[in-house]
């Protein structure tokens, strides 16, 4: 059981801080973290530290930052295909009170085609809807063989309407509602739709709701972490998106109620650390996640 994964890639400066500068002020963080970043590449990480092989085909630069990259790829055997870009994409992230401000340097100027690789060997396919052509590509391309296709939707991207077509599992985000201007419940029957068999909107700390093919809507509540434990949710639906997957292709026959009950605690685990490397849980700490928070909000 594996999976790829395709995305836009990033290093994530995470900073702690009660005051942010203006002017010409300096303001010292509490902490900081630096981590990669991106949807598809956490999810992808995420996946691969709960013991599932994950490949991952995303933007990468010749530059130390790139470089860095593949040094943390490396560290947890992410098999990286690479779609090179002139400099590294940049997020400074800065959590506050259960949210978080985020100031993106993006490179998407492709200098080369990305890679058409046989899709037939992987149990699921990935994708965060940036890299367009390639989101299509591998959409149609799992569709045709037979793969799992899931879709972190994050956002309308530019041609989601027509990924959706070849989409197995598409979760959501409210920001995806208010894009195509419906509820929670419309935006799940605009996904099945479309020929989605597993549609979800997150609704962070209040969970989310989900359904499938029969139509019938479920609710699953956040598990309750206290505020003060609650650090840095930047990246929590991401590591969300890994941890569901890898339990899927631990047990495709279970079902999604449970494999989406394993990955909100995975999330539980990861808004109680700063930044998303320090965010990856392990089973273990599902585990602890599941036996200290399992009251729902």
């Amino acid at each position: 059981m594996n999976a790829l994964f395709v995305g836009h890639s990033y290093i994530d400066m995470t900073m702690l801080t009660d005051v942010m500068p203006s002017g010409d002020d300096k303001e010292v963080a509490k902490d900081f973290a630096v981590s990669f970043g991106g949807n598809a590449v956490t999810a992808a990480f995420a996946c691969a530290k709960l013991g599932i092989p994950s490949d991952l085909l995303t933007t990468i630069s010749d530059d130390w930052l790139g470089q860095m990259f593949m040094m943390m790829a490396q560290r947890y055997n992410v098999s990286v295909y690479p779609r090179k870009v002139a400099r590294c994409s940049l997020s400074f992230v800065l959590p506050k009170a259960g949210k978080r401000a985020i100031l993106r340097a993006r490179d998407n100027a492709y200098l080369r085609p990305f890679m058409k690789l046989d899709v037939s060997c992987y149990t699921a396919v990935h994708l965060d809807g940036h890299q367009h052509d390639a989101a299509l590509y591998y959409a149609k391309a799992a569709r045709e063989a037979g793969v799992l296709v899931s879709l972190d939707g994050g956002g309308v991207r530019a041609n989601t309407e027509e990924v959706l077509h070849y989409t197995d599992v598409a979760v959501v985000a409210e920001a995806f509602c208010k894009e195509i201007k419906l509820s929670a419940k419309e935006t799940l029957q605009y996904l099945h739709e479309r020929g989605v068999k597993v549609a979800a909107v997150t609704e962070g700390e209040h969970g989310m709701i989900w359904s499938e093919e029969d139509g019938h809507v479920q609710h699953l509540a956040a598990l309750r972490v206290p505020d003060e434990k609650v650090i840095d949710t930047s990246g929590a639906g991401d590591v969300f998106h890994g941890a569901y997957l890898a339990s899927y292709l631990r047990s495709p026959s279970s079902p999604w109620a449970v494999h989406f009950d394993f990955a909100r605690a995975a999330s539980a685990h990861k808004v109680q650390h700063l930044g998303n490397e320090a965010g990856l849980p392990s089973e273990e700490d599902i585990l602890t996640a599941r036996r200290e928070f399992g009251g729902a909000r």
